[in-house]
C-alpha cells in the first residue's frame, strides 16, 4: 500500500493487542511518541512488554510519556537502560508487579539495530564480568572478556517524527534522532506520528532518514505538549 496515512493514533493501533511486545522511540521526553502512548492508554491494551530507553520521565512531582501506562498497571515487563526516571516504575518493581530486563544503553541501541540490520547477535565488553553477563556465552578476544548480546526486536515500533509523508519516508529533528530511526527497521509493524504530514516529493530524498519501506502506517499527531527537563 503506498498511502499509509491514518486519520487518529486510536485508529492506527486497532490491532495492537493484549500482550504485544513493544517498542517506543525517543530520549527522556524528547522525540517520544506521545500521541500513540495516549491511544495506547484509551485503548486499555494490557501486559505490555516495553522497550524504551525510559519508561517515562519525572518533572517535579508529575511524572510523563510511558509513565501513564506503568501508573495504570498496563505494562508486564520493562527493557531498557534508566528504570529509575520515574517512581511509578519504581514502586511496581518493588512490589513485584513489573518484571525489568537491564540494558546498558549503547548495548540496548546496537541490539536494536542489529536486528534491523538482520545480524544474529555480536559480541561486547560492556557488562563482562557482572550480573548482567548471567546465562550470556563469553568469549575471550585478544585477553579480555566479551559477552555476546543477542538482537531485540518486537511486535510493533512506535516512532515519531519532525515530518513524514504519505509513502512512511520520515525526517528525524535534533534529540528525535535518538531511537526511533533504529526502532523503526526492528519491529514487525512500524507506526510513524509525525509533526507535519507533507504530500510525497515534498521531502528531499538527501534529508529522509527512515526509507518509507520500513513504515507500516503513519499519522499526524492529534497534539504534542512540550515539556523541558
Amino acid at each position: 500500500m503506498l498511502n499509509k496515512t491514518y486519520t487518529s493514533s486510536l485508529e492506527a493501533l486497532h490491532d495492537v493487542k493484549d500482550g504485544a511486545v513493544i517498542m517506543f522511540g525517543g530520549f527522556g521526553l524528547a522525540g517520544i511518541p506521545q500521541n500513540l502512548i495516549r491511544a495506547l492508554y484509551e485503548k486499555g491494551t494490557k501486559d505490555i512488554t516495553v522497550i524504551s530507553n525510559n519508561p517515562g520521565s519525572r518533572l517535579g512531582d508529575n511524572e510523563y510519556g510511558l509513565a501513564i501506562l506503568f501508573k495504570a498497571g498496563r505494562v508486564k515487563k520493562y527493557i531498557g537502560s534508566y528504570p529509575t526516571a520515574t517512581k511509578s516504575f519504581k514502586e511496581l518493581y518493588d512490589a513485584g508487579k513489573v518484571g525489568l530486563e537491564l540494558v546498558p544503553q549503547g548495548t540496548l541501541a546496537e541490539r536494536i539495530r542489529a536486528r534491523g540490520a538482520g545480524i544474529g547477535g555480536f559480541y561486547v565488553k560492556t557488562g563482562a564480568g557482572t550480573l548482567l553477563a548471567k546465562d550470556k556465552e563469553s568469549r575471550d578476544i585478544k585477553g579480555e572478556q566479551y559477552i555476546l548480546e543477542q538482537p531485540l526486536g518486537a511486535d510493533f515500533a512506535f516512532v515519531k517524527a519532525y515530518k513524514g509523508d504519505f509513502y512512511g519516508n520520515l525526517v528525524y529533528r535534533y534529540t528525535g534522532a535518538n531511537f526511533n530511526p533504529l526502532m523503526a527497521m526492528a519491529a514487525a509493524v512500524t507506526i510513524a506520528e509525525v509533526e507535519e504530514l507533507v504530500e510525497p516529493g515534498m521531502l528531499d530524498p538527501n534529508t529522509i532518514h527512515t526509507p518509507g519501506i520500513f513504515v507500516k502506517r503513519i499519522l499526524k499527531g492529534e497534539r504534542y505538549d512540550r515539556w523541558y527537563e
